[in-house]
């Protein structure tokens, strides 16, 4: 997955505008326009990096004259301890890129740790993990792609991907047989359709419907094995709610297809990572 430029220059520009504003009133103040210094990025935790050529754009567009060295490049796992990157130039732009790139950096690689546990977790199983569309607003493909970094995969990035009937679709039309069939009157040949079910009897319609992909709405392990078994293949399945890392493995071991986990993008904790400047000789 390949982030466009332009939408990776946006988000910066806006961050570094609400960050800076107009001036720094500490470094604007303290530091002169030709002072160099030396930097770098430390993990403070283990865990998978994500972001790193995003946090070096940072210091392009904050200032530039900084040579940025990436020592630990997207997907690599790092222990507590490791350099991530070395820094080195115009100290107005270390300090003025500093917070913006770290919260990229902290957030991104958070994401990609996080996802990369669940996926070790349900290995040898044939399930998938992925990401919903519960992320933050105006990042989701920043936060999409570090799920693909930490060995997930995508699920819709917006509401045109495909047609996906949740409960208040149906509830709201009527039926799954009758919103399905409204639904192939209009939509192309290339659109597939998604139900959610909340019941077996819901998945039988569902099935019945011959849709391409059903997702189990906070379904037991239980109740998931059954409909694994009834839809014996003429769908996908796809787990869906309070799935967490403490029952992934059960969930996947249902024989579910798919795994979408929100916490990956809504609640993530950020990897800690430290920016680190070497103190001056005086």
């Amino acid at each position: 997955m390949k982030l466009l430029q332009c939408y990776i220059d946006n988000i910066i520009t806006t961050a570094l505008m609400e960050d800076i504003n107009y001036t720094d009133a500490a470094a604007d103040n303290l530091i002169p326009e030709d002072h160099r210094s030396s930097a770098y990025y430390v993990a403070k935790d283990t865990g998978i990096v994500c972001g790193i050529d995003i946090a070096k754009r940072v210091f392009d567009l904050a200032g530039g004259n900084v040579d940025f060295r990436i020592l630990m490049k997207d997907g690599t796992k790092v222990n507590k301890g490791d350099i991530i990157a070395e820094m080195e130039g115009s100290t107005l732009t270390l300090l003025k890129g500093e917070r913006t790139a770290l919260n990229i950096l902290q957030h991104m690689s958070g994401i990609a740790t996080a996802t990369n546990k669940c996926v070790e977790l349900v290995k040898g199983t044939k399930a998938s993990v992925t990401d919903t569309r519960k992320t933050l607003p105006g990042l989701r493909a920043l936060q999409k792609y570090a799920v693909t970094v930490g060995g997930g995969k995508n699920h819709r990035f917006n509401l045109s991907d495909a047609a996906m009937l949740k409960d208040n679709h149906i509830d709201a039309y009527g039926s799954i047989t009758g919103a399905v069939a409204a639904l192939r009157e209009r939509i192309g040949h290339t659109v597939k359709i998604e139900v959610e079910v909340r019941t077996l009897s819901e998945l039988e319609e569902a099935l019945a419907n011959k849709v391409e992909i059903i997702m189990l709405d906070n379904m037991n392990c239980d109740e998931m094995a059954e409909a694994v078994e009834i839809a014996g293949g003429r769908a996908l399945l796809e787990a869906s709610g309070n799935v967490t890392a403490e029952n992934i493995r059960a969930v996947a071991e249902t024989g579910v297809d798919i795994i979408s986990l929100g916490a990956l993008t809504h609640s993530v904790k950020c990897f800690d990572i430290s920016m680190k400047i070497k103190k001056a000789e005086k």
